[in-house]
């Protein structure tokens, strides 16, 4: 049988079909990419041993467009965002399982490209992807390919993250620049071409995670703002923990080609999806401590504080503006950028 055509190949219906062509797919594409003692098991499952601690597991589709971006794409971005799932608990991500949605027609170098790119982001988080699932839907069906990723990662002990953990009095921190990687995807997609390149800052942060739960084991929430950005996450976190929030906005830290293009597209960088960030609600007496050790770490150097957790009934998040006002911070009404991640 002849090897698969990766240059000038496309996805055929028979490639989901579960016969000779599908397992020379998996074979020669997903298994010689992902290679690792229990994928190279060649079962329908994975069978591994865990550390000692409670499980922690997450799942995560994506459906971004363009699939190709400057910073990643949708394979990196489909292992980042489940490995920060898990971390966003204080847990060790472990094992990853991908299942993928493939239309017919789909070349397979680009598939090709996507999933060595998983293998790469995989192989450098040090999470093995160890078992997965393909499927092929009719031309017109799909959008070239969706990824689904699931993460299983363990909790050291002693540590309790939650998002109904904040109290009044907490600090709230942020690792760094905003609203990067939905401005990135926003331009490639419109055809805007900005003087300064902006790039997506998807990357896997449990190596951020381990260091900041590891000096400060009182945390109480990790949160990434992925989908409606900084704002829809915050005002997540003060439902569940019956809250308010105070905002600084002169300590939100945005690069200045990012807020320029934002206020070209007229869109609020504090609403634009990230996918390298995360939030961090701490008790005011740590957080100093967990400020410095942020920012001793790369993906925390521009760590900052940008606000405290307040009482209030109606869970309300209000910032004080550059300006000395105060507005509201409210949740995302609409969609402000559709198929971000």
């Amino acid at each position: 049988m002849n090897r698969l055509d990766l240059r000038n190949g496309k996805v055929e219906m028979v490639h989901g079909s579960g016969g000779r062509a599908m397992g020379q797919l998996i074979r020669e594409l997903f298994a010689a990419a992902f290679r690792n003692e229990w994928l190279d098991q060649g079962n329908d499952q994975a069978q591994f041993s865990l550390p000692p601690g409670r499980v922690v597991m997450a799942t995560d589709s994506h459906v971004i467009a363009p699939l190709f971006f400057p910073g990643g794409d949708i394979g990196s971005l489909s292992v980042h965002g489940t490995i920060n799932d898990v971390a966003m608990a204080g847990a060790r991500p472990c094992y990853l399982a991908a299942g993928f949605i493939l239309e017919e027609g789909f070349p397979l170098a680009d598939l090709q490209r996507i999933v060595e790119s998983m293998a790469a982001a995989s192989r450098a988080a040090g999470v093995p992807i160890v078992t997965g699932d393909t499927k092929v839907v009719e031309r017109g069906k799909g959008d070239g390919v969706f990824i689904t990723t699931t993460g299983v990662g363990v909790m050291p002990p002693g540590v309790e993250l939650s998002g109904d953990r904040a109290r009044p009095g907490d600090r709230i921190l942020l690792s760094g620049n905003i609203g990067d990687h939905g401005v990135t995807i926003l331009s490639l997609r419109e055809s805007l071409g900005f003087e300064t390149e902006i790039g997506s800052d998807s990357q896997a942060l449990h190596t951020l995670v381990a260091a900041m739960v590891e000096a400060v084991p009182e945390i109480r929430c990790l949160r990434d703002p992925t989908r409606g950005g900084l704002a829809n996450t915050l005002n997540e976190l003060a439902q569940q923990s019956g809250v308010g929030m105070q905002l600084l906005e002169r300590e939100i830290p945005v690069r200045e080609p990012v807020r320029a293009a934002c206020e070209f597209l007229g869109l609020d960088p504090l609403y634009v999806a990230n996918e390298g960030k995360l939030i961090a609600i701490c008790p005011v007496e740590q957080a100093e401590r967990l400020l410095a050790t942020m920012r001793a770490h790369p993906q925390g150097r521009d760590a900052a504080i940008i606000g405290t957790v307040v009482e209030d009934v109606q869970c309300f998040v209000q910032m004080e503006t550059l300006f000395g006002g105060n507005r509201m911070v409210d949740w995302l009404n609409g969609e402000q950028l559709p198929r971000i991640c």
